[in-house]
């Protein structure tokens, strides 16, 4: 086990109590998410697991060994664990390269030279490194952060939000690299996003939390289609909810459907389109069934009344 939390206390004021008797283990090579609305832990999660913050109860052993905040390691950070958070603390007056080389050894130059250009590669910033910071966007500062972090293989990397100042085109090319680099290098992996369907293809397993509970820890696969409750299901996209009276009414086997699940066919229950909006790659449709409104998509425009299948 690379990670172990054990009855964790933290809270930012004793009006605001996060963690109470928080659990968690991580095993060695996965790539793990934590997902979760802004203010559910996230971030104070990661803060606590590399030693940012003291918690106020608890365990937290890393590789075998008791982690520990400020209070005791003057140096935060811990050997063979990496953060990249949100600031991206670089070194201004340094190229990208200098920063990507900030924690390899000056023993053998040729070696530090090739692994730099291995890394400035992962995270697609070849032409940029002989550039100072300044003169880079906030996306560009994230992925040299990135790169530097990963720059030591450490057992553990730590992302906070790694994607969100990166364009939407140079999201998909990355984060392939990013996690084809880890497995190729069995890092593990914990990384915090909002994006949780964009990283989904490469997660062994989501971690939800909700105002510092864990609420779910599953495969991808089982978080997905099996999730606890509707806070769980909206971080894939747009649910549709039934009480229990609606569900036995309508004859459904089960509370929660996200919009795609819902098909237009011969037969079923009728609903009212009310609403028909193009949405790209399919058309974002408001219907009404038995005066409940439902989201739903499909393929092509509809209008008038449907016939839908559960």
């Amino acid at each position: 086990m690379l990670l172990e939390i054990k009855n964790l206390y933290f809270s930012h004021s004793p009006e605001k109590p996060l963690f109470r008797n928080f659990n968690l283990r991580l095993e060695v090579g996965k790539v793990i998410a934590l997902a979760g609305e802004s203010g559910c832990g996230k971030s104070t999660l990661l803060n606590l697991i590399y030693g940012l913050l003291d918690r106020e109860k608890g365990e937290i052993i890393f590789d075998g060994t008791v982690t520990h905040g400020p209070i005791k390691n003057i140096v935060p950070g811990e050997e063979d664990m990496k953060l990249v958070a949100q600031n991206y603390d670089l070194m201004p007056y340094a190229t990208v390269s200098e920063n990507v080389g900030k924690f390899i050894t000056n023993i053998y130059l040729e070696e530090k030279k090739t692994k730099i250009q291995e890394l400035l590669k992962v995270v697609g910033l070849e032409e940029f490194a002989e550039t100072l910071p300044k003169y880079l966007s906030g996306g560009q500062q994230q992925r040299v952060a990135l790169a530097r972090a990963l720059s030591v293989l450490p057992k553990l990397l730590l992302l906070d939000e790694p994607f969100s100042n990166i364009d939407f085109s140079r999201k998909i090319e990355l984060r392939a690299r990013l996690f084809n680099y880890v497995k190729e290098k069995n890092i593990s992996l914990v990384i915090s996003t909002h994006e949780i369907q964009d990283v989904m293809p490469w997660l062994d397993q989501i971690i939800v939390l909700q105002d510092g509970r864990l609420l779910q820890n599953d495969t991808a696969v089982e978080t997905y289609n099996n999730p606890y409750n509707e806070y769980v299901a909206e971080l894939f996209g747009e649910v549709n909810v039934f009480s229990e009276e609606e569900k036995r009414a309508l004859n459904l086997r089960k509370n929660l459907w996200y919009a795609h699940e819902i098909k237009i066919a011969a037969e079923g229950l009728e609903a009212q389109v009310l609403e028909s909006r193009f949405a790209g790659n399919h058309f974002w449709n408001k219907v009404s069934l038995a005066e409940k409104k439902l989201i739903i998509y499909t393929p092509e425009e509809i209008s008038g009344a449907v016939m839908l299948n559960f």
